[in-house]
């Protein structure tokens, strides 16, 4: 118990180091489009492009549609059995700097579908690995920027995302 209560003081000094720097502000407006990137929209314009490309036959589009038919329920299912409250509800005089689309934090959804896709993508593309992982990884730090995840909530989506990503392919 010591140890969790240790990582919950590290991760609220880390969040709050974040949203307090002088930064913040210039951050605010990339946070909110990267975020809106891993909203979902994204997703299906590149299922569809894999599915006009080849059908339902094209390896990636299976490996994509199997990963999402696993990562959201193991997503819902720990977000709702652990209950982690957003840092508007667990600090006081906070306040996020947009509304999240549920109530709890942990793990962020965002950077867990974010971290699949890239994992997916760069296993048949290999030549945008980099930007791939890049706008993940932006992805997850827009949520924390944006005040509605802790630093260790993008962590655990981080590992969510590449496990369900390298399961779907095979790979473990």
């Amino acid at each position: 118990m010591k140890l969790l209560y240790s990582i919950q003081k590290y991760d609220v000094f880390m969040f709050t180091w974040l949203i307090n720097t002088r930064m913040h502000s210039a951050l605010t407006k990339a946070s909110r489009y990267l975020s809106k990137t891993a909203d979902g929209q994204l997703y299906l314009i590149v299922a569809g492009t894999l599915y006009w490309l080849e059908g339902f036959e094209n390896p990636c589009l299976k490996a994509v549609l199997l990963a999402f038919l696993i990562e959201r329920p193991v997503y819902f299912l720990l977000k709702n059995c652990l209950k982690r409250n957003r840092p508007e509800v667990a600090l006081k005089n906070f306040r996020s700097i947009i509304t999240p689309s549920d109530q709890f934090s942990f793990p962020s959804g965002h950077t867990s579908a974010a971290f699949m896709m890239a994992t997916l993508l760069s296993y048949y593309f290999p030549p945008v690995t980099i930007y791939l992982y890049c706008w993940a990884a932006l992805v997850g730090f827009s949520r924390v920027v944006l005040g509605v995840h802790f630093p260790t909530d993008i962590l655990v989506g981080v590992l969510l995302g590449i496990s369900v990503a390298l399961f779907s392919l095979g790979q473990i």
